[in-house]
């Protein structure tokens, strides 16, 4: 017999703890504005029980469509701590796309900022019946809104008396959209809760940490940093827009430990010509997600950069490895072993688990997995493998193998993989190859459509010199294998990514279905 039997610690927890016993330290900074964890621990107090005085009951979800600042998060987290559902959009999306989402998640409520309000205020008259005109502003005056500021300060700071099950949802997250249709990606109270322990272990938080957020606080890159802060009682610094110069002066300025950046954001940094003459001594643990990382950029960042360089490989639905600086020189092909409490395998055609060697595609399970997706049967079934003990492990549609010491390297993701005259070609090798072109700067080969093979593979290039496209083909297809040959190369002045940086290839795709592609 148990003589102790504490409740489970969950997020809404561990915020209240905190407000409590780190009283008057530092929990977030926006610009000037300094918040303690007391003022944080009181802010999403409000936010919590307006939402309840505005009708709203336990699980009903929120939509959060806002710029970076510290309202979004204090919104955010209110609406946890108030057991309600948050979920946060990325600003980037189409009308059509936020008012979708929006009747997809049923939510209740919209919290919107500045220019989001007009968008979501042209949207009302689809969405009036849906939310009961629960439309919150957010430094923006418009009529039949109320604003944030008010709505929240006539709200007691009294701890909301809800009573919130680890099973209970948390938030929804809305996935890129970079294969298909965004889906939102469910995550209770016991997943994020152990999003926080698992990664602020794995990527070496602790109380001392001042953590840079200037990706959208709508990503779950961001939320791994929040998250992780939180729980080691550290301090969030909220930057609301990326620039190699800006990020600089703020590493300077705020000694920030800690951030969760995409390889742009460090190609960009380590290129700046200026890096040398800022103090970054003040960074301990740093680290890169959101698409594959080229070894060449790995060196370049641990070299140029102090401090512990972390490498993540993950999905928003739960499965993640971890690179750490200590296993760079042996792993810095891979993207590191499986975290802590995770399970990785690797399945052949025929869903069968494959040898150490063998590419596949990549399943897992973890104490961090998605509790679904949300309102999709079809996506559920579709994503899931059922292992032979009977658990459900997630497919995670990239390709990749295991090697004997447990390091997983990514060869491609599933959809991405060309199919040429039947022979599988995966478009991150032929990247590699291309890479070390002293004048390609960036690339993504796609699969494109071609008479006599099916699919080809075209090159798209940002150059960072002058190249002949002719020549570079020439080049490249004299270091790949004949089945890897690209058809031809095209220069563009950016590739199309999503605001975490990954390169939209289905955009690539589309843009180039018509390039002459006979003989």
């Amino acid at each position: 017999m148990a003589w102790f039997a504490p409740k489970p610690l969950l997020l809404p927890d561990v915020i209240a703890l905190n407000a409590e016993y780190l009283n008057g330290k530092p929990a977030f900074v926006d610009r000037d504005r300094r918040v303690s964890w007391r003022e944080f621990g009181a802010g999403t107090s409000r936010v919590a029980n307006a939402l309840a005085a505005a009708g709203l009951e336990k699980g009903d979800r929120v939509v959060v469509l806002m710029k970076n600042s510290y309202a979004m998060a204090e919104a955010m987290f209110g609406i946890i701590r108030g057991g309600f559902v948050a979920v946060p959009l990325n600003v980037a999306i189409t009308d059509a796309a936020v008012a979708g989402m929006i009747a997809n998640s049923a939510a209740r409520a919209v919290v919107a900022s500045d220019e989001h309000v007009a968008r979501v205020e042209a949207l009302r008259p689809q969405l009036r019946g849906q939310l009961d005109d629960r439309f919150i502003a957010v430094d923006a005056d418009v009529a039949d809104w109320q604003d944030y500021t008010a709505f929240a300060e006539a709200a007691p700071t009294t701890a909301p008396t809800v009573d919130i099950a680890p099973r209970d949802e948390c938030n929804i997250i809305y996935s890129s959209g970079t294969t298909g249709l965004p889906k939102g990606i469910v995550h209770d109270h016991a997943c994020r809760q152990a999003w926080a322990r698992e990664m602020a272990v794995a990527l070496r938080y602790h109380s001392g940490a001042r953590t840079l957020c200037n990706l959208g606080l709508f990503s779950n890159i961001s939320w791994v940093a929040m998250l992780s802060t939180i729980y080691a009682g550290g301090t969030i610094v909220i930057d609301r827009k990326f620039a190699a110069e800006h990020c600089l002066e703020h590493i300077q300025r705020e000694r920030i430990t800690h951030t969760a950046m995409v390889p742009l954001q460090y190609q960009k940094l380590v290129e700046y010509e200026h890096l040398g003459q800022y103090d970054l001594s003040s960074l301990d643990a740093y680290m890169c997600c959101g698409s594959p990382l080229a070894p060449a950029l790995k060196r370049a960042i641990m070299e140029r950069l102090p401090g512990q360089f972390i490498e993540l490989y993950g999905l928003t639905e739960g499965l993640v490895t971890i690179l750490p600086p200590e296993d760079m020189d042996a792993g810095i092909e891979s993207v590191g072993r499986p975290a802590p409490g995770q399970r990785l395998a690797i399945l052949g055609s025929d869903d069968t688990i494959l040898e150490a060697g063998e590419p596949g595609e990549i399943v897992g399970t973890a104490p961090y997995m998605m509790a679904g997706y949300h309102d999709n049967d079809e996506a559920n079934a579709e994503a899931t493998w059922t292992h032979s003990d009977g658990s459900r492990w997630l497919r995670t549609g990239d390709i990749g193998k295991l090697d004997a010491q447990g390091f997983l390297t990514l060869v491609d993701r599933k959809k991405d993989m060309i199919i040429s005259g039947g022979q599988n070609v995966f478009p991150a090798d032929i990247e590699a190859i291309m890479l070390e072109h002293e004048s390609v700067s960036e690339v993504a080969v796609v699969g494109v459509p071609h008479d006599k093979w099916g699919e080809t593979p075209l090159a798209v290039v940002v150059a960072a010199g002058d190249v002949d496209p002719e020549a570079l083909t020439a080049w490249t297809n004299a270091r790949t294998g004949k089945q890897q040959r690209i058809n031809a190369a095209v220069l563009v002045s950016e590739l199309p990514r999503n605001p975490n940086g990954k390169v939209l290839k289905r955009e690539l795709r589309k843009t180039f279905a018509d390039f002459a592609m006979q003989g």
